[in-house]
């Protein structure tokens, strides 16, 4: 009997277990969700958490919002398959905050408000500039959502045997209508501390797992490498570079690709960069990157147990057949590390670590959906429609509308997308961010003669072909693991758009800006320049 047939009875033998701590942590959760939610007052506590978050607090919570599925889930899974490559993953999401840190962390937090639509509006024409940016917010968000209930589906469907389509649906259904609750009831504060909790429960699960793998290879790095590369059949090629990205010049390409997405793309991400609206003050954003640096940099380095421990106690048939994206190699791997699926220490530990896991995705989907209804609210909704004449309790109400229809669409994305691995959704995402907000961002904040064209130019251009890119790569069609494999109509060969579609959204900036009649507020920008890099006039 295979060990994911073991596992599903394992999972119906110890099911009040596993209900029970899904039902704890939901439960504890939503608590703290209402409690929060009960001291949000006005728009500042919704958006950006009143603004009283230490720079530790903000960087547990940053790491709560960045260590995904994608990073629990979806590495471990691409390590346990592709070995070195998979491990590539780690570096690009770790390396990443380095770009956030340099250029993005303190003068985002000292010349916005509320969103990302906040700074470019500053020197620019509203109207225009806060479209674009609530329009790029949100396909960016729902594209990382995508990941995060892709995730949910194939972990509770794992635990609970679920097989049919219509059970796998309903999950990512729950998924949905849970995170709906956390953004309408809790704002940025219940978000907040549910992320904190969250990074908590993930590094102790991870640890956890880490510890028992490399006691079972007597604390050998070099033992658990060689086991892995030996139980893979690829022999030293698992450890080495090519596996998944070095066959032909085209997956070479993908890999440069992917690189340049994820490197760039954090510093564009909508929800990290709300994150430092929550802390008082500019030098406390950059305390709490440097925190979240420390914290995700500890947590990457543990997915070298997860995925080669993975690679070396199972079968690389046995993580396909549960998923062929490799999507729950990191539950798998705790329940064998914990006795085996007929044990009652592998039930428990499975059912520990997918607990934490469903935290993982409870908690940045809150992160996301908060980040695209608060754009929709505050960009669109209140300075675009309605030209600024609302009230904050008007802003509010419509953030917790947007947050409905935001989640009611990821909910229908996400059920065409069960069999793509999360780690390379949450890079597709990483690509669009990279190629529409970063531009627009280190332009505005850093380029004199930047203006309204181009911006406008920079965020619907790398929008537009980043998301036209993806559409007609293998992601959607033209492979077994696409999001529709009965039909191929794929024309762009990579699966990461960010080689293309990240210069592209550089190059129109300054082609849009060039071309246009424009003529720079440079008064204005200098304002922009005091107060980006000295905080004078921040709020």
């Amino acid at each position: 009997m295979s060990t994911v047939h073991l596992a599903v009875e394992s999972a119906g033998e110890h099911r009040p277990l596993i209900i029970t701590l899904f039902s704890v942590f939901v439960a504890a959760t939503l608590a703290i969700t209402v409690w929060a939610g009960r001291r949000t007052r006005n728009a500042t506590d919704y958006y950006a958490g009143g603004r009283a978050f230490s720079g530790f607090q903000n960087g547990l919570a940053i790491s709560g919002d960045y260590m995904s599925a994608a990073s629990f889930l979806g590495i471990a899974g691409a390590i346990a398959l592709f070995g070195y490559d998979g491990f590539l993953y780690s570096i690009g999401f770790l390396v990443a905050w380095l770009v956030a840190l340099l250029l993005v962390a303190e003068p985002l937090r000292n010349s916005g408000r509320f969103t990302m639509g906040d700074v470019l509006a500053y020197r620019m024409r509203q109207r225009p500039v806060r479209t674009a940016a609530g329009v790029s917010t949100i396909v960016v968000s729902i594209v990382y959502l995508l990941a995060q209930m892709v995730g949910a589906g194939v972990l509770v469907s794992l635990l609970l045997g679920i097989d049919s389509d219509a059970g796998k649906n309903l999950i990512v259904a729950l998924v949905g209508v849970l995170m709906i609750l956390y953004v309408s009831i809790g704002g940025m504060k219940g978000t907040t501390w549910v992320q904190m909790v969250k990074a908590v429960l993930l590094i102790a699960g991870t640890l956890l797992i880490t510890v028992l793998v490399l006691h079972k290879y007597g604390y050998n790095l070099s033992t658990l490498l060689g086991a892995a590369a030996d139980n893979s059949g690829k022999g030293s090629g698992f450890l080495e570079p090519g596996l998944k990205y070095g066959a032909t010049g085209t997956s070479k390409l993908d890999f440069i690709s992917l690189g340049v997405a994820l490197v760039l793309g954090t510093a564009g991400l909508p929800h990290i960069l709300i994150r430092f609206y929550t802390v008082p003050t500019a030098r406390a954003a950059r305390t709490s990157v440097l925190w979240a640096i420390g914290i995700i940099g500890a947590f990457y380095l543990m997915t070298i147990a997860l995925g080669f421990g993975a690679a070396a106690l199972l079968e690389q048939k046995t993580i396909t057949d549960s998923n062929p994206a490799g999507n729950t190699a990191a539950p798998l791997l705790a329940q064998e590390i914990g006795g085996g699926a007929d044990s009652t220490g592998g039930a428990i530990l499975l059912a520990v670590i997918s607990a934490v896991a469903f935290s993982t995705i409870l908690a940045v989907v809150a992160g996301l959906t908060l980040a695209s209804s608060s754009s929709f609210a505050h960009d669109l909704y209140a300075n675009v429609l309605r030209k600024g004449r609302t009230t904050e309790k008007e802003e509010v109400r419509a953030a917790r509308f947007a947050a409905v229809l935001i989640g009611g669409l990821a909910i229908a994305l996400g059920i065409f997308a069960g069999d793509l691995n999360v780690a390379g959704l949450v890079a597709l995402a990483f690509a669009v961010a990279a190629s529409a907000n970063l531009p627009t961002i280190l332009y505005s904040l850093f380029w004199k003669r930047f203006t309204t064209t181009g911006a406008l130019w920079s965020i619907y251009g790398g929008l537009v072909i980043a998301v036209v890119l993806v559409l007609f790569s293998p992601v959607v069609s033209g492979a077994k693991t696409s999001m529709f494999p009965g039909v191929d109509f794929h024309w762009f060969p990579l699966e990461n758009p960010g080689l293309i579609s990240i210069p592209a959204g550089f190059l129109l900036g300054w082609l849009g800006t060039v071309l246009s009649r424009e003529t720079a507020d440079e008064d204005r920008y200098a304002e922009l320049e005091v107060r980006s890099l000295t905080g004078a006039g921040a709020h």
